[in-house]
């Protein structure tokens, strides 16, 4: 069953061995963020931190609780994230059973499914207290300032909450604040975010947008926030799923929305329409500082909080980092769904170097010339993958998820002026090599093996193999020989 609180979660990852308390003082300017950065470069990403003394603020601040792969599972309770890879693809395509035999293989199904919807309730830990109008101030939340040249304080894992004004549709996403005085922030959405949709429709027709932020939901809510969900699919329903149990959630008090009852901390307000502020500059996952921009204001009318909140915040810059966790158990969970699609997919590697939407590593069971270009055309056709800047296609013996084994057939099999297709198309709003904002160019690599009927005449080499019978000569033996325990090939 989900997490009740994420109070409950670092308890988890405290007997995990995967926490640590920090009882030294670090100031949310620039230290907090020192220190976290260090630890996100070990091996496996570090344990979470946990700071809890951090100096003219009342609540400890909680970091890098998403940084391992292991600690992904953890959020989301499995042992390994293939568990529920094809559970999600099951979820996202079901549908009405014709025939006996479907119906009684959907028994199951139904049962999880039945378990999902958001609850709705009265009273709530996010609200235990109150402050509205002049009470707000968010310079009391311990809100870090990651790197030296950041604009100001941001809200760096907020779960931010708005409704389509005409359809009442609920978008949850994941959308930075800075933190500009008391009671006003940026909304730092990108025009192709849902959340951008909405306030777009509300300016269209000269009405606020009402919004609300959760912070520190439980971990399922906070990854369906990040999550590249299909437009008529509920982030809560979702978190639903993956928590196998609903999300209780609890009416705003100052807003007509609802939001998640275990938050730590929930920010209430809306958004004028034609309102812009200067945001930035933020030092992002690109790990480059993305550049001031006019982004819409969120004004802030009620805070609500628990007694004794715990403020979870990340950090973005230079890979690895915490994001590119989340980013990665995307990738896994997600790529049943793609090859559902495009089932000549074997497999995908979104690199954590390649700040996931910069470069793409697919392997495919290529069957007839020209079947790489129609997968990399295809793939910028799917939903967020629109932004990958440069994808790569491979052989299906190709381990993609080996780096060295991508580049080595990068470097061997690619005749650039033949194997290397250009596109123009819409590219991330980091991107900030393309020529104009939202909109650049994409480099495609055909990485396979070159068919005849592609124009390849000469003969293609094999691959170098030892025989496998002396391999395994070898083998038996090898412990005896004293050179290493290394058997990796």
């Amino acid at each position: 069953m989900g997490y009740d609180s994420l109070q409950k979660f670092i308890k988890v990852l405290e007997k995990q061995g995967e926490l640590r308390r920090i009882t030294q003082p670090f100031s949310p300017h620039l230290e907090i963020t020192e220190v976290t950065d260090r630890v996100c470069k070990q091996k496996d990403g570090g344990p979470a931190l946990l700071f809890e003394n951090v100096p003219g603020y009342d609540m400890p601040v909680l970091m890098n609780a998403f940084g391992s792969m292991k600690r992904m599972c953890l959020s989301l309770e499995v042992n390994d994230l293939e568990e529920i890879a094809a559970d999600i693809l099951s979820f996202l395509e079901a549908e009405a059973p014709n025939t006996l035999m479907k119906k009684l293989k959907m028994i199951p199904k139904l049962r999880r499914l039945a378990n999902i919807f958001p609850k709705t309730v009265s009273r709530a830990p996010c609200q235990e207290v109150v402050l509205q109008g002049d009470e707000v101030d968010l310079t009391k939340i311990p809100v870090l300032t990651c790197w030296p040249l950041d604009g100001g304080p941001f809200i760096t894992l907020p779960v931010v909450i708005t409704h389509h004004p005409e359809t009442g549709k609920r978008n949850v996403g994941m959308y930075r604040l800075q933190v500009y005085d008391k009671n006003t922030t940026g909304m730092h959405w990108h025009k192709h975010k849902g959340g951008a949709a909405h306030y777009r429709a509300a300016e269209h027709r000269r009405e606020r947008l009402p919004a609300a932020v959760a912070i520190g939901p439980d971990p399922a809510v906070t990854y369906a926030a990040t999550a590249p969900l299909p437009d008529d699919l509920d982030e809560m329903i979702f978190a639903g799923f993956l928590r196998q149990e609903p999300v209780e959630l609890v009416q705003c008090v100052d807003v007509p929305l609802y939001v998640p009852a275990a938050s730590q901390i929930v920010l209430e307000g809306y958004i004028e329409p034609g309102e812009r502020r200067r945001e930035g500059p933020f030092g992002d996952h690109t790990g480059y500082y993305s550049l001031a921009d006019e982004y819409p204001v969120f004004h802030v009318t009620a805070l609500t909080r628990r007694r004794e909140p715990v403020y979870p915040a990340t950090i973005v810059g230079k890979p690895p980092m915490e994001d590119c966790y989340l980013a990665k158990a995307t990738e896994r969970l997600f790529l049943p769904l793609i090859k559902k699609t495009l089932p000549e997919i074997v497999d995908m590697n979104l690199p954590m170097e390649g700040v996931f939407h910069n470069l793409a590593f697919i392997s495919i069971d290529k069957r007839y010339p020209g079947h790489a270009r129609k997968v990399m055309h295809a793939l910028w056709g799917l939903g967020q993958m629109m932004f990958c800047k440069m994808i790569v296609i491979y052989d299906r013996e190709v381990d993609v998820q080996d780096l060295g084994a991508v580049l080595w057939r990068l470097g061997n099999n690619v005749d650039p002026r033949r194997d290397v297709v250009f596109v123009d198309g819409p590219v991330d709003a980091l991107d900030h090599a393309s020529p104009l904002p939202h909109y650049g160019s994409k480099m495609g690599i055909d990485a396979t093996r070159k068919w005849p009927e592609e124009g390849f005449t000469r003969q293609w080499p094999e691959v170098i193999e030892m025989d496998s019978g002396v391999r395994e000569k070898v083998d038996r033996i090898w412990d005896r020989l004293g050179l290493n325990n290394d058997r990796s090939r």
